[in-house]
């Protein structure tokens, strides 16, 4: 490995020396944590808000990345649960710190129950482009056994207060919820197509370890749908936002043209971004950090000057080239061999050898005119193909 390695060195630093253009924020503050979270957040803590953003303007001090970047987003958690004044005070010091280059993207999340005349302001004052509205279901009964409290008529109220300040507007739908038919699947498709969405991403339920949902799982409690009832929806999801005219661009991910979210695309594709915040995630210069996920904990750190950060990873030349590989696939286009070669050095088809051969004669995987792809069927379970490919 090391001497293969060695003629790679400078293939690493040419697609992750240069300074990153996107960055991102993490706000752990939530007004509930939905059974199926497994996401960095914190409840019932609106006392740690102002400390929170104290930490957050510390750790950017400490990192000395200011300059101006092409693409922003502020995940949670739920950014917009905290107070108008909080949140203003918030995204001022983002901006300020990372300044957005002359048509960037700025994207935050939101819940529809929080979207106000004042806030929606707020965002646009503060240059926010794109808000990602956790909308979930339009199904009040469904809604209920997602553990999400907001209703209907809430989503579309969020949707017209953005409209009128002309944010692009992103929807996050779910299927698969306990007990869910396809018809209820295909009314939130149909109810979400409605309120005319420039992007929408459609998730699977998932039972991730530590959740409420994973628990009673295992307990007995509750049950997935079939897999074949589940297949049933992803396919439908695709069908009915392709004939809608939304453009199928990653596996969760539709958008209308000129729409798709330019801060993901860049995950896809391995470009380095900062982050800061409890749990944030950054990769810059092929190192790899991770903060704390314990709010209270990234919170003392910061307070004492202490480092955030609780793992880090120096990615060698030949594991960035793989994360690469199974990132670029979940983007429907896929990888141009060629152009991935220029990038990183290596071959791909010498990269993967045998999975790949056996990917393709499964007829997961498509390799024409230079062009890695996954195919439909490659598509259906993308998630088991990656582990192979990561292995060095």
């Amino acid at each position: 490995m090391n001497e293969r390695l060695m003629h790679c060195s400078l293939d690493l630093t040419r697609f992750t020396s240069q300074r990153p253009q996107a960055a991102y924020l993490h706000v752990p503050f939530c007004q509930h944590r939905c059974g199926y979270c497994n996401f960095t957040l914190i409840v019932n803590r609106d006392d740690l808000i102002e400390k929170y953003i104290t930490a957050i303007r510390l750790e950017l001090e400490s990192r000395g990345d200011h300059g101006p970047v092409t693409t922003l987003f502020v995940g949670g958690g739920t950014p917009t649960y905290l107070p108008a004044d909080k949140l203003e005070q918030l995204l001022e010091l983002l901006m300020n710190w990372f300044p957005l280059e002359d048509g960037g993207e700025f994207s935050i999340e939101a819940n529809p129950c929080d979207i106000t005349e004042s806030k929606a302001a707020i965002l646009s004052a503060a240059g926010v482009t794109r808000v990602s509205l956790g909308a979930q279901s339009f199904n009040e009964q469904k809604l209920r056994s997602l553990d999400r409290f907001h209703s209907e008529s809430d989503v579309a109220l969020a949707v017209k207060l953005l409209r009128k300040y002309e944010f692009d507007i992103s929807l996050d739908l779910i299927f698969g919820a306990p007990e869910e038919k396809l018809e209820v699947w295909e009314n939130d498709l149909n109810k979400a197509l409605q309120l005319e969405p420039d992007h929408l991403s459609t998730y699977g339920l998932t039972f991730e370890k530590g959740t409420l949902f994973y628990n009673q799982l295992i307990h007995g409690q509750i049950s997935p749908i079939e897999e074949t009832l589940d297949l049933q929806m992803y396919k439908c999801g695709i069908n009915t936002l392709e004939q809608a005219g939304f453009e199928h661009y990653e596996i969760s991910n539709f958008s209308r043209p000129g729409h798709r979210c330019q801060h993901n695309e860049g995950y896809w594709q391995l470009q380095g971004h900062f982050a800061v915040g409890a749990g944030a995630s950054r990769f810059v210069s092929g190192i790899r950090e991770t903060n704390h996920r314990s709010t209270t904990t990234y919170i003392k750190k910061m307070l004492a000057g202490d480092s955030p950060v609780a793992s880090r990873e120096n990615l060698s030349a030949e594991a960035s080239a793989r994360e690469k590989i199974v990132f670029g696939l979940r983007r429907l286009e896929g990888i141009s061999l060629s152009d991935f070669y220029r990038a990183t050095g290596f071959d791909v088809v010498k990269l993967l050898k045998k999975p790949l051969h056996r990917f393709i004669s499964q007829g997961f995987l498509s390799l024409k005119n230079n062009q890695l792809q996954l195919t439909e069927q490659g598509l259906y379970i993308s998630d088991s193909l990656w582990p192979e490919f990561l292995i060095e």
